[in-house]
């Protein structure tokens, strides 16, 4: 069997339907559609250089992806990524490797010095990853919540002063939730730091973005100021993602997120949700605690690598 890589052409329906159900076979808890799919390619910022790249065999069946891209909005130049997957059907045949090989090229091409990369966390995974010069950096969890059961913490009345309001109030302006969303985006652990300013490019890509669920995205409001927020987005069969959960510095310490996180779940389960998913650095033992309180149990874990491209 040959397998060929290649970019993937986000007008192909198949193609996207192919990146989905691999995505979906390898990560449940990563929600994509055909929509979301065509939708991170044509709105990435073009300092990205973002591609979506597929492994397709002899008949055009989709067998692996790998999203890819430089992060254009680190004051550090030179970090690029290349997150691989490969349905698990599809395994040993050689698709990781190529499209690894593939995207390492583009971006080298585009500047990268250095690759980070997500791997599932089981034997053959971790050791594929170190076979082809990638160390581990740290660990981050999917969590999984049934909705389908009666488990979910009673809502809580907000405390004085205290407004609960949802992401589709702010449809005439979301700067406000532009502006909370980068403010706790620069708290979020990560290997790579990020200036968060662009709203057009915020506008594109997040605020319009086919999963999010404005309706579900509940914000609490102190005084009438945006203080904490939990982003849900949905693929319309049946599942949500917590997309972000935080609180702007000044408000911290108060249960704020665990208020919005609460009311949102709520939410989704009265429209129809029946599972949901959040993820979780390993070390972030406050927001663990928090999505424990909820019900949440580890639904899979990644591990993040890092590999130094040669000069």
């Amino acid at each position: 069997m040959t397998v060929i890589v290649r970019a993937l052409r986000a007008g192909r329906a198949a193609e996207t339907e192919g990146f989905v159900r691999v995505r979906r076979a390898c990560v449940p808890a990563m929600l994509a559609t055909p929509a979301s799919i065509a939708h991170d390619v044509t709105q990435a910022h073009p300092d990205a250089h973002y591609q979506q790249l597929i492994a397709v065999t002899d008949d055009d069946t989709v067998i692996g992806t790998a999203q890819v891209g430089i992060a254009y909005d680190s004051p550090q130049p030179g970090q690029g990524y290349a997150n691989v997957y490969v349905h698990p059907d599809h395994q040993g045949r050689g698709a990781g490797t190529r499209l690894l090989r593939t995207a390492e090229e583009y971006l080298a091409g585009h500047g990268a010095r250095e690759v980070y990369s997500w791997a599932l966390d089981d034997p053959r995974n971790l050791a594929w990853a170190a076979a082809r010069g990638y160390r581990a950096s740290r660990s981050a969890h999917f969590l999984r919540l049934d909705l389908t059961a009666d488990a979910l913490p009673e809502r809580q009345l907000p405390p004085p002063g205290v407004e609960l309001r949802t992401a589709a109030d702010f449809a005439d302006d979301p700067r406000p939730m532009f502006e909370l969303d980068a403010e706790t985006v620069q708290d979020e652990p990560s290997d790579i730091p990020t200036e968060f300013d662009d709203y057009e490019q915020w506008l594109a890509d997040t605020w319009e973005h086919p999963l999010l669920d404005r309706e579900l995205t509940t914000v609490a409001l102190v005084d009438g100021r945006p203080a904490a927020f939990s982003v849900a987005r949905v693929d319309g069969e049946g599942r949500y993602s917590t997309g972000m959960t935080g609180t702007a510095r000044a408000f911290r310490g108060r249960g704020l997120a665990k208020l919005a996180k609460n009311d949102s779940l709520h939410r989704a389960r009265a429209a129809g949700i029946t599972v949901a998913y959040t993820g979780n650095d390993a070390g972030n033992e406050p927001m663990l605690a928090i999505n424990k309180w909820f019900g949440y149990v580890i639904d899979s874990t990644e591990v993040r690598h890092v590999r130094t491209l040669e000069a």
